[in-house]
């Protein structure tokens, strides 16, 4: 692939895979090459080769275990070889023998070559393994923490839900816990993993089927002044009729053992009725108080203020910065274009829309799998929402959640603040959800988008609701 200075080239390299993170970095390194107009290096998902069509190239024939590189600007033949230093680095900092990619700088002997034996060596340094691969090759290698005797991340998707109840039911075996599939978000003593605000340390326990919807409450009781001992991800589809409530369970019960808990709360997306009586069971059993926030039925916010009463703390006024409509709001819809699901789906119920992952729809989801086989999560990667933004009707209000913490954007104002200046929308509403010790600046941030003219709630509820009152 060495074209003429420009001239574009695409390209697909058989069996070379890099998560979708390292890649999405090493695309906008790419793009910030002097004279680079577009810089797409991926795997070769049925979405991103439509997304490099789109871009103009003509891409060959590929997989998802393919890598995609679709390369347009003044000198390719440069940026391909900035390419394969890229990845060259990214390859070498996975480790050879006794490196630090395994938490074991200075080890002696051979990289182990399995997660058992990682923990084997690791000992009592040991407790929880963090799995992020594509959803089929998960299996074995949660299997293998568990009998090691590991608690277990699933960070990935697209895990079978007949894998995770194997998977679910082998920890109760072995007395471990599994966090997800699909669980972008916990908090263990303090330490963030996946997608975690700064939270200060404090009395209230989570248990989360819901990513955004654990940072949404945790980050309001933060900026309450309440801190947090644990948050326990359990993953999207726990409460399903299929799991059965699993790793909720499992994780009630931990909390209620922890002696630094004295409060837990329940985050979840709708639950199965059934499964939701089943552990309403449980939490009558605890000795801890337990809060409910059950997407469609609990606001949210409201929650996070119920669990401030229960510990006797004061609920505030939560932070707002509300900016001039640009015109009066003529009758329209709400556009939600949303990372989080759970916060996607609060705010259709409150603004009257309805969700849904298809584009065209009032709101829309661009975490959902559908958006993320292949790519970075829009936490990350914001290009999917740039692109809605700029397709937003002037009759409209465009609503969106901006998430911090680490893991997510560095920067996230950076991208999208632009886009809220030019979106055609009669008004842009943005829910921040952060705290004050989050390294990207709650504060900058939020200035950021009332600058770019939008009106900023770290209320995932109230944004909605100023949204529809907006129409």
């Amino acid at each position: 692939m060495s074209p003429a200075a420009g001239e574009a080239a695409v390209v697909v390299r058989a069996g070379v895979y890099h998560d979708s993170v390292t890649l999405m970095r090493v695309s906008r390194a790419l793009s910030d090459l002097p004279g680079m107009d577009v810089a797409l290096v991926a795997m070769a998902t049925e979405l991103n080769l439509a997304m490099a069509r789109d871009l103009g190239f003509d891409p060959p024939p590929a997989g998802p275990a393919d890598l995609l590189v679709a390369l347009r600007g003044r000198d390719v033949a440069a940026a391909e070889r900035e390419l394969d230093r890229l990845l060259a680095a990214v390859s070498s900092a996975r480790g050879p023998s006794g490196s630090s990619a395994y938490g074991m700088a200075g080890a002696e002997g051979p990289a182990p070559r399995t997660t058992r034996s990682a923990a084997a060596r690791a000992g009592e340094d040991a407790g929880v393994a963090l799995i992020s691969l594509p959803g089929e090759h998960v299996l074995p290698e949660a299997v293998d923490a568990i009998e090691a005797g590991l608690d277990v991340m699933i960070f990935s998707d697209g895990v079978p839900v007949r894998q995770e109840v194997l998977l679910k039911r082998l920890a109760a075996e072995r007395g471990v816990l599994v966090m997800g599939p699909d669980c972008g978000t916990a908090v263990i003593a303090g330490v963030g993993l996946g997608f975690a605000n700064v939270l200060r340390p404090g009395p209230v326990g989570v248990v989360a089927a819901s990513g955004t919807g654990a940072q949404q409450v945790t980050s309001l009781l933060d900026l309450a002044g309440a801190g947090v001992s644990h948050v326990l991800g359990v993953g999207g589809r726990d409460l399903s009729r299929e799991v059965g409530g699993l790793s909720a369970v499992r994780a009630l019960r931990l909390l209620d053992e922890d002696p630094a808990t004295e409060l837990v709360v329940l985050v979840s997306k709708p639950p199965d009725p059934e499964v939701a009586r089943a552990v309403q069971e449980v939490v009558e059993s605890l000795r801890t108080p337990v809060v409910s926030a059950l997407t469609g039925r609990d606001d949210l916010t409201e929650a996070a203020e119920r669990a401030l009463r229960a510990l006797g703390a004061p609920v505030p006024g939560w932070p707002s910065w509300p900016a001039p409509a640009r015109r009066p709001p003529r009758p329209g819809a709400v556009r939600g274009l949303y990372a989080g699901g759970t916060l996607c789906a609060e705010a259709a119920a409150i603004a009257g829309g309805a969700p849904a992952v298809a584009e065209g729809k009032e709101f829309v989801d661009f975490g959902d799998d559908a958006y993320t086989r292949g790519r970075a999560h829009p936490l990350i990667d914001p290009a999917l929402r740039l692109d809605a933004l700029a397709r937003v009707g002037p009759d409209e209000v465009a609503l969106l959640d901006v998430v911090l913490g680490h893991g997510a954007d560095p920067d996230p104002a950076a991208s999208l603040a632009p886009a809220v200046a030019r979106c055609p929308a009669a008004a842009v509403v943005v829910a921040l959800v952060g705290t004050e010790g989050d390294p990207q600046d709650l504060h900058r941030q939020a200035a950021a988008f009332r600058e770019a003219g939008a009106s900023v709630f770290v209320s995932n509820a109230q944004a909605a609701r100023y949204a529809r009152d907006l129409r």
